[in-house]
């Protein structure tokens, strides 16, 4: 995790209590207020634990937390980490993932998914390619995630 990012008394309180649900390692949390939900970057090798059997790990701390759950694993790889954000696109649906510099400073992800999966990598209003901005940005400053 970056060193610059920076954790709200809410965000220390979310990731608190969903490890004691999940038993998962917690890396980041981001409250998103326009979607209703929490973004949970877990450590390499967690999700499992994360997301629990069937989903139950999610099911009881999204009842707890009263919010939608989204769950991410981390990697320090950032074309591996913007195609771990798009699931529920299956990993091979995503052909490439490139991160160039353009000439003003900006650096940019162009993610190239099958056609068939576009729509989901987006997501309903967004929200899919929104948590895959906000957390390509947070940790590794990439200015703006394209899905071709």
């Amino acid at each position: 995790m970056s060193s610059k990012v920076k954790l709200t008394a809410d965000e220390m309180h979310y990731i608190s209590i969903f490890e004691s649900i999940t038993g998962a390692v917690v890396q980041d949390c981001i409250i998103d207020q326009n979607e209703d939900r929490v973004i949970f970057v877990v450590k390499p090798g967690n999700i499992g634990l994360a997301i629990g059997k069937n989903g139950i790990n999610i099911r009881r701390a999204k009842k707890f937390l009263g919010k939608s759950i989204d769950v991410v694993e981390y990697s320090d790889v950032p074309e591996i980490f913007i195609k771990n954000t798009l699931i529920p696109v299956p990993a091979d649906k995503i052909k490439s993932v490139s991160i160039t510099e353009r000439l003003d400073g900006r650096k940019v992800a162009l993610v190239q998914v099958d056609p068939e999966y576009r729509g989901i990598a987006i997501g309903r209003n967004g929200k899919n390619i929104a948590k895959a901005r906000i957390l390509a940005k947070r940790h590794f400053g990439i200015d703006e995630v394209k899905i071709r």
